[in-house]
């Protein structure tokens, strides 16, 4: 069998890990500009050092990006749900961008 076995230490049961999700918004200097940029991943690290390697979503490319706001979440249903609301809410994200630089 696959998975768990109990003399083994360290194994669980297969689908009982609690997996983590992050909503975040990173942003950019473009020109005179500020730019956004709305994910969601279950690496928060990894996924910054992808998009300022040039990596990332083809929006991203060719930029240095900071990290202004992550949200955790266990379930990675509500953390695209969430990451959906935040892409549309303009304001909210000018709210972040705005608190992230004062």
């Amino acid at each position: 069998t696959r998975g768990f076995h109990p003399r083994k230490r360290g194994s669980i049961p297969l689908g009982t890990a609690i997996m983590k999700y992050y909503v975040y918004l990173i942003i950019s200097k473009n020109k005179n500009r500020l730019i956004s940029y709305v994910g969601y991943t279950n690496n928060i690290k990894n996924r910054i050092k992808t998009h300022n390697s040039g990596k990332g979503a083809k929006f991203t490319r060719g930029k240095i990006w900071k990290l202004a706001y992550f949200r955790k979440y266990y379930s990675k249903i509500k953390a695209m749900k969430e990451e959906y609301k935040l892409k549309k809410n303009y304001k909210l994200r000018n709210m972040i961008k705005y608190n992230f630089l004062n």
